[in-house]
């Protein structure tokens, strides 16, 4: 977050706002880790005086065309957010900027004043947006590596039946890998699964073309949805799973209220409407993520093998952070990652002919999505591990009692030690 429906009601209010007018002053903040490859100094002589022709995006991306070259590109991150003075744009939880607050914002990266007056800032608290002076936005990294565009380029039905077919990697991972299909994030990735009843650790080869067709529908609705209600998550249909990710493991529900038929789109027509389905968190293409079992179930066939296969440890080293938010490539998981997780027998049950292991305590990694506040599950594991040391320690004192020396030997011992 922000994902695609955020920069695109950001890019329309530009477009609505700021298209036809020249830049009078730009402020640019002398911060390298944001403004990539570019001076400030140059960034600002590189804007004043231009006209606004047009603004685009694609995935989380947005550029605005000027009368000539070279044209400031804009790569969200995490926080990143357009403001425009005196105009509602869409705000969310990491923007930072209030109304109350000095303007332009002491997070401000570029802020530009319009002839007429107009004034609009891009903003970044947590600096890991990308801020580039581009001579063409669509050539370069990361917008020439993006695939096709969530709502812009989606592709036909058959289209998509046919490239998931080929994709032999957890589904969830492969809505987050931008070089597939670009704009979609955790929160809408989350969403687009639970309404089309779909588990993110299935395979997407082994979808049915029944459930390509829905996921499809799924993608589209819940992008134009959001866009429709400006991006603004207080007003998302009450019965979308987005309003429950922020809770803890073992607290979260989805109330199930009946969809009022007259202002939700077709999309809540996918919702089991029984009440109090309980929310659980799993790691998915490397992310915390929100599903429903009781809706989402894995195939019998997948299902299976999971439970039958060992758990793979994870490949990444340790002490690294997931950044995935700031990458508009996000790397896929491997094919199963976490599946036998997700589907292990419940605690204590013994697999047939074999005794009772205990997983090697592996450190959950934290989501860099603060709107996934979960909480790690390895109490279990540990107090697992201290039951196997403590049995460990009481057996090694029982052998050090039996080992006392006895005998002629142990006698001559005794007498030399006094």
């Amino acid at each position: 977050m922000p994902e695609l429906p955020e920069v695109e009601v950001a890019r329309r209010a530009i477009e609505d706002h700021c298209i036809g007018k020249t830049i009078k002053r730009s402020i640019v903040a002398n911060d390298s880790k944001v403004i990539e490859g570019v001076s400030a100094s140059d960034f600002e002589a590189a804007l004043v005086g231009k006209t606004i022709v047009a603004a685009y995006r694609k995935g989380k991306n947005l550029w605005l065309q000027l009368d000539s070259p070279p044209f400031p590109s804009f790569q969200f991150g995490m926080a990143g957010a357009i403001y425009i003075k005196g105009v509602a744009v869409t705000t969310y939880k990491r923007s930072a900027v209030k109304d109350t607050d000095e303007w332009p914002s002491k997070y401000s990266k570029v802020f530009i004043q319009l002839d007429d007056g107009l004034e609009f800032s891009f903003t970044d608290k947590r600096r890991f947006a990308k801020v580039r002076l581009l001579e063409d936005p669509t050539s370069a990294p990361p917008i020439s590596e993006l695939g096709p565009d969530a709502l812009l380029e989606l592709k036909s039905v058959d289209e998509f039946v046919e490239s998931l077919s080929k994709k032999k990697t957890a589904i969830k991972a492969l809505l987050l890998d931008q070089s597939y299909i670009s704009g979609i994030g955790n929160w809408v990735a989350d969403e687009v699964l639970y309404q089309a009843k779909i588990h993110p650790l299935q395979i997407a080869s082994s979808l049915s073309r029944e459930s390509c067709a829905t996921l499809h529908k799924c993608i589209k609705e819940v992008i134009e949805k959001a866009i429709e209600l400006g991006a603004d998550s207080s007003q998302y249909p009450s019965n979308w799973i987005f309003h429950s990710r922020e809770k803890k493991p073992g607290k979260a529900f989805v109330d199930g209220l009946a969809p009022d038929l007259a202002y939700f789109s077709p999309i809540e027509l996918f919702i089991d409407c029984s009440p109090r389905k309980k929310i659980e968190f799993i790691t998915a293409g490397g992310r915390t993520t929100a599903f429903v079992p009781d809706l989402q179930k894995l195939s019998r066939n997948q299902a299976a093998n999971a439970v039958s296969k060992p758990q793979k440890q994870s490949g990444r080293k340790k002490g690294h952070k997931d950044d995935s938010d700031n990458d508009d490539v996000d790397e896929p998981a491997s094919d199963e990652d976490k599946i036998a997780e997700s589907v292990k027998p419940k605690k204590g049950a013994k697999s047939r002919g074999q005794g009772r292991t205990f997983p090697a305590k592996r450190k959950s990694k934290e989501s860099d999505d603060d709107d996934d506040n979960t909480e790690d599950n390895d109490g279990e594991d540990d107090e697992d591990q201290k039951k196997v040391t403590n049995n460990k320690q009481l057996k090694a004192e029982k052998t050090n009692k039996k080992k006392v020396p006895t005998g002629k030997n142990g006698k001559n011992a005794k007498k030399k030690a006094k």
